[in-house]
Formats: C-alpha cells, sequence, structure tokens
C-alpha cells in the first residue's frame, strides 16, 4: 500500500510526458517522409517555402520566392503544406456541400424607410 503513490507518480509522468513525446516524435517523422522536390512547406518562424532539394539527410535546401534558395536543418519543417490549386481530401460519404447563403444589406438607421416618411 505505500507503493500506490509512487506508482500513481509513474503513470502520471508517462500520461503527461513520454506519451505526448512519441506522438510529437511520430508526427516529425511523417513529416519529413512526406518531403519531397515541389512541396509546398512552412518552416519554422513562419517562413512558407518549396521544396528545392534534398542531397543532404541533415538539411533542406528550400525557395522562399523565385530564384532564392536557402539551406536549413530538416527539423525545421513544421508542415507541409496542401498545393495552391489542390483540392482538399474527399467528403466523407453523405456530406453534402452548402454553399452560403447571402443576406440582403439592411439599413437599420432612422429616416426614410420604405414608406418614405422621415421618423
Amino acid at each position: 500500500m505505500e507503493l500506490f503513490p509512487l506508482l500513481l507518480l509513474v503513470l502520471a509522468f508517462v500520461a503527461l510526458v513520454v506519451l505526448p513525446a512519441r506522438a510529437r516524435k511520430r508526427q516529425q517523422n511523417q513529416t519529413q517522409s512526406a518531403l519531397a522536390i515541389g512541396v509546398p512547406v512552412t518552416m519554422a518562424g513562419g517562413v512558407y517555402a518549396t521544396v528545392a532539394g534534398l542531397d543532404d539527410p541533415a538539411t533542406i535546401q528550400v525557395e522562399v520566392a523565385p530564384g532564392v534558395v536557402v539551406t536549413y536543418a530538416r527539423q525545421a519543417v513544421i508542415q507541409v503544406r496542401q498545393p495552391a490549386g489542390a483540392v482538399p481530401g474527399p467528403l466523407a460519404t453523405g456530406e453534402t456541400v452548402v454553399e452560403p447563403v447571402e443576406e440582403p444589406l439592411r439599413d437599420d438607421r432612422p429616416g426614410d424607410g420604405p414608406s418614405g416618411k422621415t421618423l
């Protein structure tokens, strides 16, 4: 019975530290495996770029502007984005797309209304 609090602390440590670290590592590996030349990415610091070269296993060359190629560490890639013209994934079965309906503009100011009278 004296080991129960210690066991709870170990379980809390695993749940709060180890499991989220594993999830982050798995996500980073998926991001690294999705890298290919021409893929748009987001770099650490918010730089939007396109992969221009993958020659070195530790670094990545990205094009940040036409003709401007910069070398980053691969770990600096935080997100692989969809290409600009790409359609998002397929719709789920039974899912419908509803176009937004624009409501007519209303003028709630006092004054000439539909009757032409001033309040």
